[in-house]
Order: C-alpha cells, then structure tokens, then sequence
C-alpha cells in the first residue's frame, strides 16, 4: 500500500500517531523493529505498544490530577490508548492499571484490522530525508538510527536510567501474614471488593534489614559510557532511594500510613495498627495472577532481588514472572531542536512524538504521539494548526517539550500542575480543582474549532 506518512515505532506514541492519522484518511506505514529480528534490551515480546515498565497508567481522576486530566483530554479525542485500556483495565483503586498483554493485543487488532494502517516488521537506521515521518521509536532506540538522529540534530544525546519493578505470582504469596487494602480504604468502581493492594508488613527489625540487603546487594556494573547518566526520579531504583537516607522508603513506596494490619488487631485497636513499613503488590493482569512490586524498580542483580525479596514477609517463598531491570533512555533536546509542532528545525517534514521527545510516562507518550499524529493530519490537508490551549493538559505538556523548558536543563517531565498557568489567586486547598476546571473549559472551546473527524 503506497502511504501518506511513515510513523517508526510501534509503541504507545507510534500506536496513537497512526491511529489519529488513520482515522482521518491518511494511509500510515507504521515500521515497528521488533518481529523483524531485533529487540530493545526492555521489551520481552514484538506487540504493538508494549508496557515495558509498570502496568499502571497513575491516577484516573480528572477533577484533582493532572495525569487524570489528561487522561479525560485523551478520552475526548479518541485516544486508542485510552480504549485499549478501558477493555484491558484491572482493579488498581484510584488509578487506571491495565492487563499488560490484553493491552496490547487490543492496540494491535486494532490497528492492524484498520484500512489506513500496514504495520511493517522492519528496522530503519537512518531518518529518511524526504517524505512526511514521525519519529516515535522511544527511549530505547536503536543505535543506528540514534545516531542519524544525532547527525542531523547536531546535539548530543541525553539520557537516563529507567528501572523496571518486579512482578510475583498470586499464588506463591502468603496471605496469612499479607493481607489486601487500599490506602486508606478508597475505592473506585474498578475496585476489588476488599482493596487493591496485597499488602506485606514490616517490623522496624525486619525494615532495617531489608533497608541494609539493599546498600549491600550486588547491583548491575555501569559500562563506562554509562557512568554519569542520571536517574529520572519518577522510576528511581529502590536502592537509589535507599542510599538517601534510612527512612526515606517509609515516607515512599513502603510508607505504612493508611494501611491498618489486621493480624495485629487488639481490643484497643480492633481494626488493626500501622506496621514499620510496608510493601505493597498491585495486580497486573485481569487474571489476578501477576502482581508487581509498586515502586520497586531496581539495578539490583537477579540473584541479589531473590535473595532479598524473599525476606519480605508473605514473599518468602515467591515465584517471580519477571525480576527487576535496567535500561538506558535516550531522548533529544527538545526545545533545542523542535518547533511549536514538534517538527525537528531544519527538516521540518520529520516530527518527532513520545518519550524521545522528553515527556516521561505512559501517558504523556502517548499523548504527544496522538498530538504529533493531529498535528501531521492537519498539514497533510493544507490547514493550519492551532494548538490546545496552554491552560489544558495537552497544551502545557507541549509547552514544556516546546519551549517553555531551559534548553541547558531541559530533563524528562511528568505531565503536573507546575506546567500549568498559575493561578495564584485561588487558594491553595481549591488549587487543583481550579487547574482542571479551567482546563476542561478551555479545552472544550479548542475541541469546538476543530473539525469533526469520521467515525
């Protein structure tokens, strides 16, 4: 099929870019290396819009979060993602999880069942000199084509670590010594009837050791071009934490706030009472057989997260679908060498979409992708693009990837309110609602000058 536009990349920004297109006419050539005989050192199977990390898209709520917010902004227009996830969503309380594999199978029958799209199996080294292109390989892209990038940007690449949290088999956990509970008891529709968390408690005797095995575990060796490559803070190894202090993991991911045990209940405290620490497994697939570690991404070696892990009360004898790890991202300095519509300065007929762009998460990604891929419709059809309003979601993290962020500084970034207009003159307690209010409006507006796409 002769095509309009090449998309390379078939994750989460590549997946989105070729459905936005698709679904306004253009015929999309989608180039995905993986099933052609290469891989990344992250992905473990060749599906479209694989999660490589955590299979939790964060915070579901549209009226006090940014990352819910733009989760609404997504759902508004279309977003295959968001589709995707609705019919891969797990229990996971306030926040969107996903069954990782139905995930991408649903973002993969779709696109491949769609007309406008031919998913090619192939790997391109060089960014192609003429011809409209989106570039959404990632942060792990491959080194040939990195370093076409680098040629033609004339900037060295930065990068940074991101560490993947391990995942443990339901049935090899002991739930006569954890027990299940959402912090604090939220619920959300897609809840659990009794929580969404297995939770293992922690003595301050069991905290301590365990905070000691991780300072002393054997870790995975740095290469040497590897060396001052700093981690993201969104998916900071656990050891990394660790090494900032003794408590700092309990006012983290094993913060026991919330969480009432109740084999320790009393008659004083009937409903249980906070331990040292906790950790918690939230589940990762609509089985309820796989559930990972929350906010244990790790450099630890396999042998050492085994050993460790296991002294983990309820974990002593786990079984483990998947052990931690570490990469390397890579990402261009975006407001260096992009323009407002994420065309690379120079060679404006290549776009550049996802986390090699410089957002960080799921979501972002595939928010830039589905934004680069309205953003390529509208010049294929000659008209002029009127980006969303700075006070959205989409318009501030675009506004940060664009030009608002310090070319010098410039580092990976969460969609957060810190992007957003202030409004300083509203109260602190009324901030958010404030922020999402003001952005579900003007964000309606914007929707009402665009044109409507076929179902």
């Amino acid at each position: 099929m002769a095509h309009d536009i090449q998309i390379i990349g078939g994750g989460l920004a590549g997946s989105e870019a070729a459905w936005q297109l698709a679904r306004r006419g253009f015929k999309v050539r989608l180039s995905e290396m993986r099933g052609g005989g290469d891989t990344t050192a992250a992905h473990q199977t060749d599906g479209l819009a694989e999660l490589v990390c955590s299979n939790s898209f964060r915070s579901d709520d549209s009226d006090k979060n940014a990352v819910g917010l733009l989760h609404h902004e997504m759902r508004r227009l279309d977003s295959i993602v968001m589709h995707a996830g609705a019919k891969a969503r797990v229990p996971a309380g306030s926040a969107m999880a996903v069954d990782r594999d139905a995930f991408s199978a649903e973002v993969q029958r779709a696109l491949e069942q769609h007309p406008n799209v031919t998913v090619v199996r192939e790997r391109v080294d060089v960014l192609p000199s003429s011809g409209p292109t989106i570039v959404a390989t990632g942060p792990l892209t491959a080194q040939s084509l990195a370093e076409s990038i680098v040629s033609v940007t004339g900037q060295d690449r930065l990068a940074f670590f991101d560490a993947i949290a391990p995942i443990v088999h339901h049935d090899s956990i002991d739930m006569d010594v954890c027990w299940i509970q959402s912090r604090w008891n939220k619920r959300t529709e897609a809840s659990n009837e009794d929580g969404d968390y297995i939770n293992c408690p922690m003595t301050k005797e069991q905290y301590l050791a365990f905070h000691q095995g991780l300072l002393d575990g054997e870790k995975t060796e740095f290469r040497e071009w590897e060396a001052d490559t700093p981690y993201f803070d969104g998916c900071m190894p656990i050891e990394v934490m660790a090494a900032r202090g003794v408590d700092t993991l309990r006012f983290g991911p094993m913060k026991p706030v919330g969480l009432d045990n109740p084999r320790d209940a009393t008659p004083e405290f009937p409903q249980g009472r906070w331990p040292h620490a906790v950790v918690q497994l939230r589940q990762d697939n609509k089985l309820g057989t796989l559930w990972n570690m929350v906010g244990f991404q790790t450099k630890l070696k396999y042998g050492a997260q085994i050993e460790l892990f296991r002294t983990i009360p309820g974990l002593e004898k786990a079984e483990f679908a998947r052990l931690g790890g570490l990469h390397r991202n890579t990402f261009i300095n975006s407001p260096l060498v992009l323009d407002r519509q994420l065309r690379l300065r120079g060679g404006e007929h290549v776009r550049f979409a996802g986390q090699i762009t410089g957002c960080e998460g799921y979501v972002e990604s595939s928010a830039v992708g589905l934004m680069a891929g309205m953003m390529a419709a509208s010049e294929l059809m000659g008209r002029d693009w009127t980006s969303p309003p700075r006070t959205s979601a989409f318009g501030a993290l675009l506004s940060h990837i664009t030009g608002d962020a310090e070319a010098d500084t410039f580092q990976p970034m969460n969609v957060n309110f810190g992007l957003f207009p202030p409004l300083h003159e509203v109260k602190k307690k009324q901030r958010k609602e404030a922020y999402t209010g003001r952005a579900k409006a003007d964000f309606s507006e914007w929707l009402d000058t665009l044109e409507a796409v076929p179902a």
